[in-house]
């Protein structure tokens, strides 16, 4: 079997995510159009008519509002597919775009995700049909009961307890991941908390520059260790990405800006999901980890070699096992890793340093490309106050309950380049 062609984002864009306010605000076509043209501006001002195909992803929406926002930019007639995979939606618009290039029909394509969210936690959109999540409810009502905290909370929060009576970790564990992104935000100008954020809040930033760890945790409860700055808020905002052939890199001069997809895949629910009563498993571990090992396997790379990682961290429970599931450390071993810093800056892999979807925001559709948009800064080497230091390969993870995990690796473009990482 011949290689796969080799893919590249060579534009990226997006806006600032924002609190919800049903007041005032930008609707989805103006924060859509916002993220393309930042990315085509980015691509060395390329012009929208060489967009061949768009990837339009969102959550909260009608079904053709991928064309509403993309038609303020051009009508040129391009194929349009809406995408909706929860909370991966937006990294799912830029796999389907990865392989629309690797099947030889486009040179560039465009993966786009948006939300615009209601304010407070999520809730149900239709009473009247089967909800996604039916199983997943299920299972928790049957091993732990359910009560008036949001569902996935409860859900995160269980896997969180199950995490503390298996290997010991503290709550104070989960609370420094959130300290770190939280921190993180405030180098960054299209954070919902960044350093410009206005809140009338007791628990904004900004009173002091930032938080310290006794005020996440004796910030309200929400479930089990989980308090309300170890969750994600609910954000509007829009993330893009230009894909492109590596001819068309060539042919086009950006080969200086361009940053290669190594690597991506997805992985759904296993049968572990439900079948061990975990809830470790429940929220997305083994999905995780099998889109995981398949992506170093495939690129002949290993944990070892990430130096920078963005990392779904929905809650601070789901980063926590995520690095276990990501295989940056051993099963069971997290909180060793958090306790020696190495998820910091100046630690093996600096992970969220975007300040991940708890300092940054969470609007469905778009976070799988807003954490694209942030590695390829980092690649770059244009990140500013947030940069690492001599990133040479990024780790994205995005994923949604319901369920879909998608894992992928960048690295700068480099000619005709095949030795493995791991052998650098």
């Amino acid at each position: 079997m011949s290689p796969k062609p080799r893919v590249f984002v060579v534009g990226v864009g997006m806006t600032r995510f924002k609190k919800p306010d049903q007041r005032v605000g930008l609707d989805y076509p103006e924060m859509g159009g916002e993220a393309v043209s930042k990315a085509l501006q980015d691509a060395s001002g390329l012009a929208y008519d060489s967009i061949e195909q768009a990837c339009v992803g969102y959550v909260y929406g009608d079904s053709t509002c991928g064309q509403r926002a993309l038609y303020q930019l051009g009508m040129t007639g391009i194929p349009i597919y809406n995408v909706n995979n929860n909370c991966a939606t937006g990294s799912t618009a830029l796999i389907l775009a990865k392989q629309l290039i690797e099947s030889g029909n486009n040179d560039c394509v465009l993966a786009l995700g948006f939300e615009k969210m209601q304010p407070g936690s999520l809730k149900p959109e239709f009473t009247d049909r089967t909800h996604p999540l039916d199983k997943h409810v299920e299972m928790m009502s049957e091993t732990a009961g359910l009560d008036i905290s949001p569902i996935t909370a409860q859900m995160f929060g269980n896997a969180g307890l199950e995490h503390m009576q298996k290997y010991g970790t503290k709550p104070e564990h989960f609370a420094k991941i959130a300290l770190k992104n939280h921190e993180n935000s405030l180098n960054n100008p299209n954070s919902q908390f960044s350093h410009k954020t206005t809140l009338n809040s007791p628990y904004s930033p900004l009173k002091h520059g930032g938080y310290t760890l006794d005020e996440i945790q004796n910030s309200p409860k929400v479930f089990g260790p989980l308090t309300k700055l170890q969750c994600c808020p609910t954000s509007n905002g829009a993330a893009a990405a230009i894909l492109t052939s590596e001819q068309f890199v060539l042919a086009n001069n950006l080969t200086k800006s361009a940053v290669e997809i190594l690597g991506i895949e997805m992985s759904t629910d296993l049968p572990s999901t439900f079948s061990e009563g975990s809830f470790i498993k429940m929220v997305g571990y083994d999905m995780t980890r099998n889109a995981a090992e398949r992506l170093y396997r495939k690129t002949h790379t290993k944990p070892s070699d990430v130096d920078v990682v963005e990392l779904h961290d929905c809650f601070s429970v789901n980063e926590l096992l995520s690095y276990e599931a990501l295989g940056l450390c051993a099963e069971g071993k997290a909180k060793d890793l958090i306790d020696a810093g190495l998820n910091k800056y100046g630690g093996k892999h600096v992970v969220n340093p975007s300040g991940g979807l708890i300092g940054k925001g969470h609007p469905l559709g778009a976070t799988g490309l807003a954490q694209c948009a942030e590695l390829c800064w980092q690649l770059r080497g244009v990140a500013g106050g947030r940069q690492v230091v001599d990133a040479k390969l990024a780790l994205q993870h995005n994923m949604g309950l319901g369920g879909a995990a998608v894992v992928a690796l960048y690295r700068l473009y480099r000619p005709n380049f095949s030795k493995p990482i791991s052998k650098l």
